[in-house]
């Protein structure tokens, strides 16, 4: 047994010292075998218990002064010297519990946090900045809303298909590629330890029983759009909603831009002077600047909006950030059961019999175009930020035909708002460009 020291009491261990040196000093502190108040060159002190286990000597700390005192030191070292005697190691004891402890911390780990833990440890693979900002946003703005909050430990299937199923018919490509990043993530929760059991974003023997291949489901064809007769009365009803999320659409139906240009755009971007909004090509699929002429409607909706503190976005979710392309095809899908519910068709494509979505409105837009107005095509193309063929692009190399494109687009608005504007879409070579 070790030598029971005098007892030091708590004015004598304020008091104490280093004795001189490099190393640590061991003041033996009486009262219980083997307690020590060891002593660094700083000044710092702590208390050790100085004890054999199983044939060892072993150094068992119990905290720093002053933190606990010397009656609490006393008492700690007591229960360990206790539970040493009934043959339990007070220092495996003390591991386990910090593994059991961060075991249930690890089980609380959202898939929010999961995903940009998983991202700061594999962007950097992704050479491509545009990629690597694509793989965050698309987890952003269609992940989060639904998993954001849930703990990775408690993830199941069914949280995985909300997710999935709003977008898996129209959005197939997008949904399939969500769908590897959520299992990416899941794995790397897995890994390292935050999850266990089997990854419900699996395609293999899981996912792939209760979504149909993306093959099959492209092979439907393009998505949804609204039929041209049903376009004014949708576009009536859009307008009679509230909130950012019916002004997104309208102002998409008006721009003929797609969902992720419109949810992203800021302030900054917009020229009310000019009545132009100029997208970045960083925000372009087609990665070259986007000038759109902002017709009088949209410039009357932008005007409307009111402006949130704390954020540039134009269209901004009510926690602040972007607004997501599920609550854009939400709103989309709720017009459509509203005026189902009032003894009407809903807002169908009159090809394949499906509801419209958000994407589609550029298709309608296409189709009016083509099949009701004469402006030439390739114009409406350049409208669409699509890539045009190689003599197209040779004629309209010095300019966008900005004017002669807002000619277009405040036809179109007429269109969308029921008036007779069928004089305004006859093209003018005089037109500006």
């Amino acid at each position: 047994m070790p030598r029971v020291a005098k007892e030091l009491g708590p004015l004598d261990v304020k008091r104490a010292t280093h004795a001189g040196g490099k190393g640590n000093t061991m003041l033996p502190v009486g009262g219980v075998a083997g307690l020590y108040l060891q002593i660094t060159p700083k000044g710092g002190k702590t208390w050790i218990l100085r004890a054999a286990m199983a044939g060892r000597r072993a150094e068992i700390g119990l905290g720093g002064f002053p933190t606990v005192t010397l009656a609490q030191a006393r008492d700690k070292a007591r229960e360990a010297r206790d539970k040493i005697e009934r043959g339990v190691d007070p220092m495996a004891e003390r591991k386990a519990a910090r593994e059991a402890l961060a075991a249930a911390t690890s089980k609380g780990l959202t898939f929010a946090e999961a995903a940009n833990k998983y991202l700061e440890a594999k962007l950097d693979a992704y050479r491509n900045e545009k990629h690597r900002n694509q793989w965050r946003a698309t987890l952003e703005q269609l992940a989060f809303p639904v998993l954001g909050k849930l703990a990775v430990s408690q993830i199941t299937v069914q949280d995985v298909l909300l997710v999935l199923h709003p977008i898996w018919t129209d959005r197939t490509e997008t949904a399939s590629r969500l769908r590897g990043r959520i299992e990416s993530v899941l794995s790397w929760a897995t890994v390292a330890g935050h999850r266990t059991g089997d990854n419900p974003a699996r395609w293999a023997g899981n996912l792939k029983e209760l979504l149909p291949a993306p093959s099959k489901v492209k092979a439907k064809g393009n998505q949804p759009a609204l039929s041209l007769d049903d376009a004014p009365r949708w576009f009536s009803a859009i307008r009679q909603r509230e909130g950012f999320g019916p002004r997104a659409l309208e102002f998409a139906a008006l721009t003929a831009a797609r969902s992720g240009e419109v949810r992203g755009a800021i302030w900054s971007e917009i020229d009310l002077d000019r009545t132009l909004w100029i997208v970045p090509a960083e925000r372009m699929k087609m990665g070259k600047e986007h000038r759109v002429p902002l017709t009088d409607p949209a410039l009357a909706l932008l005007k409307a909006l009111p402006k949130l503190d704390g954020t540039d976005l134009v269209f901004p979710s009510s926690r602040g950030g972007q607004l997501s392309d599920m609550t854009l095809s939400a709103t989309m899908r709720r017009l459509h059961e509203a005026d189902i519910l009032a003894d009407g068709p809903g807002f169908l494509d009159r090809v394949s019999k499906r509801p419209a979505v958000p994407h589609g409105l550029r298709s309608t837009f296409r189709d009016w175009v083509a099949e009701r107005t004469d402006f030439p095509g390739d114009l409406a193309e350049v409208a669409l930020a699509h890539k045009v063929g190689n003599a197209v692009e040779a004629a309209y190399r010095r300019g966008d035909m900005v004017e002669k494109r807002r000619t277009m687009m405040s036809a179109w608005a007429n269109f969308l708002k029921g008036n007779d504007a069928k004089s305004a879409t006859v093209f003018s070579q005089k037109s500006g460009s």
